[in-house]
């Protein structure tokens, strides 16, 4: 019982990895490999503790349980400390999002026995105590590259959803507008890289609806087809002005 609370405690560091920073800037493309990293050497004895009690326990499954309630009900604990609705929907996020991008990776690039065990057991008890959460377990490797891959962007993502070629009038126009009006706007080339830190996990997250199609759908009606018609109709402010606020809205809609 004195083995499985210290590991509980070490839990519970796991969900405090990002305390104190703003998680969304920790995951951005230029920090956070070395962010994840450095969380995980320094975590790493929490993983070696946990290996260790799921082979000493009489039953592995059910520690492993223990300890995922115990991170979720922790969580909730968490949240239930707010007093204020707002305060209470901003650390769910960033919780959610610490789950996501650091937690679970974590804990999968430990490669234990209990690792994928443990991943899946905290993402169903999380998901029991927040059923809004879209949490789901992927490693660092697949996290990580999703910076890298020039097709997982929002529009291309739409485009591919609707069975549209790379080169497609839609994709050429926003390319365009990008490479020769944005890029050399004031604020442009930051802002073009903000999203490219961004987009991979919005689509990522978008991917594992069932109803990814309608949602892919719904944000041309709503975002991309207006966008290009700004273009058309020589207003490229308007069109950066709602490209933005579709970023935004999707970051706080598909990053929990």
């Amino acid at each position: 019982m004195k083995d499985e609370l210290s590991e509980i405690e070490g839990i519970h560091k796991l969900l405090d990895c990002c305390e104190g920073s703003d998680v969304m800037q920790l995951f951005q493309k230029k920090t956070y490999t070395d962010a994840f990293q450095k969380m995980y050497q320094e975590h790493v004895t929490v993983f070696d503790a946990i290996e260790d009690g799921y082979h000493a326990a009489e039953d592995g499954d059910q520690y492993l349980t223990a300890l995922a309630e115990a991170l979720a009900a922790y969580a909730v604990e968490k949240v239930g400390a707010c007093s204020r609705k707002s305060k209470k929907e901003h650390l769910q996020m960033d919780l959610n999002m610490t789950m996501a991008v650091f937690v679970l990776p974590m804990i999968l690039e430990y490669h234990g026995e209990s690792s994928k065990l443990l991943a899946s057991k905290m993402t169903e008890s999380w998901k029991k105590s927040f059923p809004k959460t879209n949490l789901s377990a992927a490693d660092y490797s697949t996290i990580e590259s999703g910076f890298h891959k020039t097709w997982c962007y929002i529009t291309t993502a739409v485009c591919r959803s609707f069975q549209k070629p790379d080169d497609c009038y839609e994709l050429r126009t926003l390319r365009e507008y990008r490479d020769t009006y944005l890029a050399d706007s004031p604020g442009g080339s930051e802002l073009i890289e903000e999203y490219y830190d961004v987009a991979p996990s919005i689509v990522k997250h978008i991917d594992q609806q069932p109803d990814s199609d309608a949602i892919y759908y719904s944000i041309w009606e709503e975002w991309l087809a207006p966008c290009i018609s700004l273009i058309e109709s020589g207003r490229k402010e308007a069109c950066r002005e709602h490209y933005i606020e579709m970023v935004h809205t999707l970051q706080k809609k598909y990053f929990h």
